[in-house]
């Protein structure tokens, strides 16, 4: 009986090695141009930034977001002016604007929330705010799904959610924490200590630690967080922020007082002038630094990448890896009939 031999495998195919290129000889080619037509492109189209802000009555939340963005944007009323005391949000209303700098366009919506924790009763008062951003979701998913759908799916995402603490200097309340916990399943959420200036350095100091002890404690996830962190140099930058600047200790004021020959913004009491910009009397330098000026792109990236694609996921997972019904998908689906 013969032996079966085993017929020899072929070798896969190697494709040949492209030419080198010597670029010595052929000169500038200009790849590093890639980012100027980026950015032209980008400043054409402008940008778009959602940022909601959250927590209990009387913190000052929309003066905090007029001093943030240097304009009138939480309240966008042509009878509304600087001396008048700001009208107190009495439903989810969001406030488009357009801000330009250098060229650079920027729809800035704010996303104004009614002021929670005086009403007798506060069960499930997250749920309103909750559900208002699971609908942003919702309508760029079936933007999204359509068959003719525009070349750019308008973005009323929730980017940001700024979370104001009461400067109580002992703990959060329990309010504070469930609510951080169903929200910060949905968005990214930022801890922010309003109207720091009625507590002294020490006590700013030992409330900060409590806090960042107590979310941790109860399995809070804010921004940034810690399973994002893309490489080591994002691990030790936003380490620092965590466990040094989390929460924000701010002031937020929309008057301005001369110090120094110089115009500021700041607020004025028996001691003194209270610097919003000012390093050595509040973090608001820090805290607009840290959204604006280092992670507004991150901040838009992590909602999209992470909490719209977790939402995504769970819809059509529920809908049996179908697309959500749309107007335009049910009339098509209508007239087949």
């Amino acid at each position: 009986m013969s032996e079966l031999v085993p017929e020899p495998r072929q070798k896969p195919v190697v494709p040949m090695k492209p030419m080198g290129i010597n670029t010595s000889l052929l000169g500038y080619i200009g790849i590093d141009t890639i980012i100027e037509q980026m950015r032209k492109k980008t400043m054409k189209t402008g940008f778009d930034f959602n940022i909601m802000v959250v927590g209990q009555s009387g913190l000052g939340k929309s003066t905090l977001v007029n001093t943030l963005f240097k304009s009138q944007v939480s309240r966008k009323s042509s009878g509304w002016n600087r001396e008048e005391k700001i009208p107190k949000t009495v439903e989810i209303k969001a406030i488009g604007h357009v801000i330009e700098e250098g060229g650079v366009k920027m729809k800035l919506t704010v996303i104004d929330t009614p002021g929670f924790g005086d009403q007798i009763n506060n069960e499930n008062c997250w749920e309103p705010i909750e559900k208002y951003i699971n609908e942003q979701y919702e309508k760029f998913l079936k933007e999204e799904v359509n068959i003719a759908r525009k070349k750019r799916i308008p973005d009323t995402r929730v980017h940001c959610c700024l979370y104001f603490i009461s400067p109580t200097g002992h703990s959060l309340r329990p309010l504070d924490l469930e609510f951080m916990k169903h929200l910060s399943k949905v968005v990214n959420i930022i801890p922010v200590i309003a109207k720091a200036d009625t507590m002294t350095l020490e006590e700013k100091t030992e409330f900060k630690q409590r806090v960042r002890k107590e979310l941790e404690v109860n399995g809070i996830e804010f921004y940034p967080q810690k399973e994002f962190d893309e490489d080591l140099e994002d691990k030790t930058e936003n380490d620092k922020i965590r466990q040094e600047s989390m929460p924000f200790a701010v002031v937020g004021s929309d008057k301005e007082y001369q110090v120094n020959g110089k115009r500021v913004l700041g607020r004025k009491t028996p001691w003194g002038i209270i610097e919003v910009e000012n390093l050595n009397h509040c973090e608001f330098a820090l805290l607009r630094d840290f959204v604006i000026r280092t992670h507004l792109q991150d901040l838009k990236e992590v909602t999209h990448n992470i909490h719209y694609e977790t939402y995504r996921a769970k819809r059509l997972n529920d809908n049996g890896g179908l697309p959500p019904m749309t107007v335009e998908t049910e009339e098509n689906h209508e007239s087949n009939l």
